[in-house]
């Protein structure tokens, strides 16, 4: 899908997830129909999803930990999808440098980083080393509640 400047300002406006067709449209001198219409093509095409987030440092007992996953494997792509679907995860992005994947979780005081360790990572064949990075305070973070 083309993503074109018409496209980008609207989802621009769409940070606010809450905001409009129809201040979108009249923001951007469209209409209501063409703002819905694309939001709907770039929803289906994978480029745009509309949801709520919350900051993890607001919310109590809460916390965020990204790691770097070492794989002794080379098919990082098929380990990166195993891996977004263990449970706690906010997001898994393979990356160059000095490890394969960097994964995001979030914890709380009912899943803690043992129990994604020994429940959810030991299903996974291949990871050859991680290094945890707790996030002591973030700056604009911002995740899906998936706990």
């Amino acid at each position: 899908m083309k993503i074109d400047e018409i496209n980008m300002a609207i989802i621009k406006h769409l940070r606010d997830g809450r905001r409009s067709f129809k201040n979108i449209a009249d923001n951007l001198s469209l209409t209501e129909n063409t703002v819905r219409s694309r939001v709907k093509k770039l929803m289906e095409g994978g480029i745009l999803e509309i949801s709520g987030v919350v900051n993890p440092e607001s919310i109590p007992r809460h916390h965020t930990v990204i790691i770097g996953v070492k794989l002794g494997t080379a098919d990082m792509f098929k380990k990166a999808e195993l891996f977004s679907k263990l449970r706690g995860i906010v997001s898994v992005a393979v990356v160059t440098g000095r490890y394969d994947l960097m994964v995001t979780v979030l914890f709380n005081d009912d899943y803690s980083l043992e129990a994604f360790y020994t429940e959810e990572v030991s299903k996974i064949e291949g990871v050859q080393s991680m290094e945890t990075f707790v996030i002591y305070k973030n700056f604009n973070l911002k995740v899906p509640y998936i706990l």
